[in-house]
């Protein structure tokens, strides 16, 4: 045997290193194969975490689909879906801060993500900024044109701000796009029912309850009350018909800054004590006064969570079938019916926005008087011709800037204030039927907000019972359109419950401390509100012992 045979006999060291070679790919290749083998596994586990989230979001279970949607993102922090996933979650939950900085940052990465700025304008609105939501929904709609958060985004702001036959086009084509999103028929009914198309709302609300979650009882006890209350409507001739004289002034009686007028129920000869309510969308009539009427439920629809008392109230439902105030007539009125408890200053009931909408309304601190115009003159007296009338008078013109109004979800009067020390403008409930001024409790918590507390403890009378103890702050400043006032009074009060309802966050109430230094002229049709200082309208800085916080339902 020689080496020319066998040549690697020879060469020991070049075969051991061949051999090393060979053993290396080996290796190599075996272990890419490992990787490559693991890879389906471990996608099919992140698709599954996937779909267990985004079925839990369609599910309404928001707190599990937010925690598997952290968990891929855990897995991949680059995960845009997953992300986009967890800002929806974080949205249905009411953590806008949140559910913004997420959808910030898929924007920061992908600007041409239309679901990201979709998402920042829901969360942006619900906070209550409407310009900047205007613009991201704008911004999603440029990129993909039929995306139905931001069509759904549009419409609800139409829909805030009184357009209301343009939000129902919306929002029925947010629900064609998505019919398996609740949240898009549940809002269509709520402007259903605004518009008086009661039939559809009903119909959107009976869906609503077909493909929305089932865990929520008494929302859904609320609900379907709701809907037996609207096809009880939907059979009626007429609803809210105005008649009588064209303009009445009546005087008013405000013992506590709620201006209180005196009516006359179905007819009847003696009087009733009831509260002018921009706080309230719907009448209000006390269990008392019902009884003393005669009046039957029409329909009941679950419990209901009021501010100003911990408990909760039933929905009871009823009907009038006229309102006379000084001889202007309101027929066919739909209330609620529900039990009073203020004995201080009793009253019988509450007018709520629906049963003077359709005429120009006039509240005048200066000489309590309460005025209802309607035809010609209400179209003289508009609150856009009045400050079209003081063009030439620039002082003038500035006094009696209009402001614009906005109605929340739940039928209240909502208006953008300033404070003293907050940057943003905040959004208040502009409520006649409140005797105090109000401020969340949630905006107090901050430190500079916490150094203007008083050491005055208030009652509070509300919706759902009698709060007591409530504490008091002195607002150093507070500005609405071009009308200032320094040191007003506020209860602090848990605002939490009526932003379950509201649709974008309300920060506090303007009540009658703040609006009895005013005539107010409320023209609905243009949602605006006129104020005009009364003659003598120093602020009075007393901080009253007790009062009535509002009667938001």
């Amino acid at each position: 045997m020689n080496s020319q045979t066998f040549p690697f006999l020879s060469k020991p060291s070049r075969h051991r290193s061949r051999i090393r070679k060979i053993a290396s790919t080996i290796f190599s290749v075996s272990l890419l194969c490992l990787v490559l083998a693991t890879l389906p596994v471990a996608a099919q586990a992140d698709e599954k975490t996937r779909g267990k989230a985004e079925r839990a979001l369609r599910e309404g279970d928001f707190e599990i689909a937010e925690k598997l949607f952290r968990e891929l993102l855990k897995a991949d922090a680059g995960d845009k879906p997953a992300r986009l996933g967890l800002s929806y979650a974080l949205l249905k939950r009411g953590n806008l801060q949140d559910a913004y900085d997420h959808a910030a940052r898929v924007i920061a990465s992908d600007p041409l993500s239309a679901r990201a700025h979709a998402l920042l304008g829901a969360s942006i609105l619900a906070s209550g900024d409407f310009r900047m939501a205007i613009e991201e929904f704008r911004t999603a709609l440029s990129l993909k044109d039929n995306d139905a958060l931001a069509i759904a985004g549009l419409a609800l702001v139409s829909f805030y701000e009184n357009r209301l036959d343009e939000s129902i086009v919306g929002l029925r084509r947010a629900v064609f796009l998505d019919p398996r999103e609740p949240d898009f028929i549940f809002n269509l009914a709520i402007a259903a029912a605004r518009a008086e198309r009661y039939k559809e709302a009903a119909d959107a609300y009976e869906r609503f309850l077909q493909i929305a979650p089932r865990y929520d009882v008494d929302r859904r006890a609320r609900i379907q009350g709701l809907i037996d209350f609207l096809r009880y409507l939907g059979g009626r001739r007429f609803l809210y018909a105005v008649g009588g004289a064209e303009r009445v002034d009546v005087p008013f009686e405000a013992p506590d800054g709620r201006p209180i007028i005196q009516v006359r129920i179905n007819g009847q000869r003696e009087p009733f004590r009831f509260v002018l309510d921009t706080g309230s969308g719907m009448c209000v009539v006390s269990d008392r006064a019902a009884e003393r009427l005669g009046m039957k439920p029409v329909a009941r629809g679950g419990m209901a969570r009021g501010f100003g008392g911990g408990g909760r109230f039933e929905i009871v439902y009823g009907f009038l079938s006229s309102i006379d105030i000084g001889g202007a007539k309101v027929e066919s009125v739909p209330v609620y019916i529900r039990h009073f408890y203020d004995e201080k200053v009793p009253v019988d009931g509450y007018i709520g926005l629906s049963a003077i909408a359709k005429f120009l309304t006039i509240v005048d601190y200066g000489t309590n008087t309460f005025s209802l115009v309607r035809g010609r003159d209400s179209e003289t007296l508009s609150v856009s011709s009045m400050v079209f009338k003081n063009k030439d008078n620039q002082k003038a013109a500035q006094a009696s800037q209009a402001v614009p109004l906005r109605t929340t979800a739940s039928g209240f009067l909502s208006s953008e204030v300033k404070l003293d020390g907050i940057d943003r403008p905040l959004n208040f409930i502009v409520d006649t039927g409140a005797s105090i001024s109000v401020i969340s409790e949630r905006l107090t918590r901050d430190d500079e907000m916490s150094r203007i507390a008083q050491a005055t403890k208030m009652k509070v009378f509300g919706a759902a019972g009698i709060a007591e103890n409530v504490g008091m702050l002195l607002l150093p400043r507070l500005q609405i359109g071009m009308h200032t006032r320094e040191r007003v009074a506020a209860a602090v009060l848990d605002l939490d419950t009526i932003n379950e309802t509201t649709g974008f966050v309300q920060t506090g109430v303007l009540g009658g401390n703040f609006l009895r230094q005013y005539r107010l002229t409320f023209d609905f049709q243009r949602s605006l509100l006129l104020l005009e200082p009364v003659k003598n309208s120093m602020p009075r800085n007393d901080l009253p012992s007790s009062g009535n916080a509002a009667q938001p339902l």
